[in-house]
């Protein structure tokens, strides 16, 4: 992985701006060394700007904002794809009981029944409005708010969306929301976006957003990071 600071000098000059600079690089490295996919990656979803995998990606927005372990999530959103459920078309065509043996096949099953009558009501919604393409949401003017509008999408919601989708739709980048910049801290990481954003290639951003929502969810991880950053 090639980091931006590769090419960069301190702006000051100074060896402890230089310092502080090399070892934010190093934890970034960890990071990335130990969160090698996206949860959209983990969910098998092959993001690009195009109709179905940000269809995709929105259904995991949608079952990562329960509050539920982010592996029952993704295991749910890859239930719900291999029952051919991948377009708003083919999620709205299905009864509302094929959602719910779906979510139920990925171990979703505390909220299974309020989810699928939000995925049916949301994919419906998005057939109507555009098409069941998200590339014209995009084109709104507050994408963000159109975000808002679909079923299931709050925005915690729109966070996890922006923070894959950044890597497609790059006007949203750097998108570091407030759980990625809580892991940001735990690492001892800048938390601004942009700082953050220079210490990545733009194609890492993704990862590097997910990455630190996980260091965030589980300290163990975080120390693990820590551990692997350090100077031998």
């Amino acid at each position: 992985m090639t980091t931006k600071t590769d090419s960069k000098t301190s702006k000051s000059g100074k060896s402890g701006s230089k310092t502080a600079e090399a070892t934010d690089t190093a934890v970034v490295l960890a990071l990335l060394d130990r969160q090698p996919h996206t949860y959209a990656a983990k969910a098998g979803i092959r993001l690009r700007n195009t109709p179905a995998p940000l269809y995709q990606m929105l259904v995991l927005a949608i079952l990562l904002s329960a509050r539920i372990k982010a592996d029952i999530g993704v295991r749910a959103a890859r239930a719900l794809f291999d029952a051919g459920l991948r377009d708003p078309r083919s999620m709205a065509d299905a009864t509302w009981q094929e959602r719910v043996d779906a979510l139920g096949e990925g171990g979703y099953r505390r909220y299974d029944e309020r989810t699928s009558t939000m995925l049916g009501k949301g994919a419906e919604l998005l057939l109507e409005r555009y098409g069941g393409d998200l590339r014209r949401l995009r084109g709104e003017p507050d994408p963000k708010a159109a975000l808002l509008d679909v079923p299931g999408i709050g925005p915690t919601g729109v966070d996890i969306f922006l923070r894959d989708v950044q890597g497609v739709w790059p006007e949203f980048a750097p998108y570091i929301d407030g759980k990625a910049m809580d892991g940001a801290r735990r690492l001892g990481l800048p938390t601004s976006p942009e700082e953050l954003g220079g210490l990545v290639a733009d194609r890492e951003m993704p990862r590097l957003a997910d990455g630190l929502v996980h260091v965030a969810l589980d300290k163990p991880f975080a120390a693990e990071v820590r551990a692997a950053a350090e100077p031998e």
